[in-house]
C-alpha cells in the first residue's frame, strides 16, 4: 500500500490541512480514507483534504509521512492527478469511461466548473424547470439510454454556446437566449497518442455543460431523427433514467448552485 500525507501547512476555514493521496490507485486511497473515517466529501480528485487534527491518525494507519513537493511529484508521476482551475471542483474520473462512444484508451473526468471552455468541441445543456423542481432528458436515435439534449460544434457556430443553442433548438423545439446560458462544468476526455479517431482527437477533448432554466409550459418538440423522444422528468425520475451516466454528476452540481 503506497498511502501518501504531507505535513499539515495549508491554511483554509481558520485551520490547517494537509493532503492524503496515492500514487498507486484511488480505489486504494478511498479504501484507506473510509477505514480511517476520512468523509468522501473531503475527497477533491486526487486527494483528500486532511484538517491538522487527523493527520496523527492517518499516520498511525499507516499513511506514509513525505514533504509536499514529494506528494505532488509522485502524483503527477502516477497518472492520477486530476487537473483543474481555481473555482473548479472534481466530480468523477474514470478510466475509458466513454467506452460506448469514444475510441481507444482514454480517461474521462467530470469537473463542476464557472468557467466556459470556449475551445470545447460539442456541448449539452441542463435544463431545469422554472419551479425547479423538474429537468428535460432526450432519448438520442443513436445512442442508448436517456440524455441531456446537445451535440458537436459545427465549423458556421462560432462558439460553443451558439452550438449548445443550436443544438437544442434542432433536437427538441426549444429556443433558448445565449445570454442565459449559464456555464456548469465540462467532461474531459483524454485519449492517448495514436488513438484518437473520428471527432475525437489525441490529448484533451472537452464537452461543455451549460445550465438553462425554461417553462416547462413550453412544448418539447423532438424531431424524430436524432432525437426520439423528449419530455420533463422530476429530479428523481431523471435520475432513474440517466443516474448512472457519467456526465450525471453534473446535474447534481447544477442544481446545487445558487440561483442567479
Amino acid at each position: 500500500m503506497t498511502v501518501l500525507v504531507d505535513p499539515p501547512m495549508w491554511r483554509a476555514h481558520g485551520r490547517l490541512w494537509a493532503h492524503l493521496a496515492s500514487d498507486t490507485s484511488l480505489a486504494e486511497l478511498h479504501g484507506f480514507a473510509a477505514r480511517v473515517g476520512i468523509p468522501r466529501r473531503s475527497f477533491e480528485g486526487d486527494h483528500y483534504d486532511i484538517p491538522q487534527e487527523r493527520y496523527a491518525d492517518v499516520v498511525a494507519a499507516g499513511a506514509l509521512e513525505v514533504s509536499g513537493g514529494e506528494l505532488a511529484r509522485r502524483l503527477r508521476a502516477s497518472g492520477l492527478r486530476f487537473r483543474k482551475r481555481r473555482g473548479e471542483r472534481p466530480l468523477a474520473r474514470a478510466v475509458d469511461g466513454l467506452a460506448a462512444a469514444v475510441p481507444g484508451s482514454h480517461v474521462l473526468e467530470v469537473v463542476g466548473s464557472p468557467h466556459e471552455r470556449r475551445g470545447a468541441g460539442a456541448a449539452v445543456v441542463l435544463i431545469r424547470s422554472t419551479e425547479g423542481h423538474r429537468m428535460v432528458l432526450v432519448r438520442n436515435a443513436s445512442r442508448a439510454g436517456w440524455g441531456a439534449p446537445g451535440g458537436k460544434r459545427e465549423v458556421d457556430d462560432g462558439s460553443v454556446r451558439a452550438a449548445a443553442v443550436r443544438e437544442v433548438a434542432e433536437e427538441i423545439g426549444l429556443r433558448l437566449e445565449p445570454g442565459l446560458l449559464r456555464p456548469v462544468g465540462y467532461q474531459r476526455v483524454t485519449i492517448a497518442p495514436g488513438e484518437g479517431r473520428g471527432t475525437w482527437d489525441d490529448g484533451d477533448n472537452y464537452v461543455q455543460a451549460f445550465g438553462a432554466v425554461a417553462d416547462p409550459a413550453q412544448p418539447l418538440t423532438p424531431d424524430r431523427v436524432e432525437v426520439l423522444e423528449a419530455g420533463w422528468f422530476t429530479l428523481a425520475e431523471a435520475s432513474r433514467l440517466a443516474g448512472d451516466a457519467p456526465w450525471w454528476p453534473l446535474v447534481q452540481w447544477w442544481w446545487d448552485q445558487p440561483a442567479s
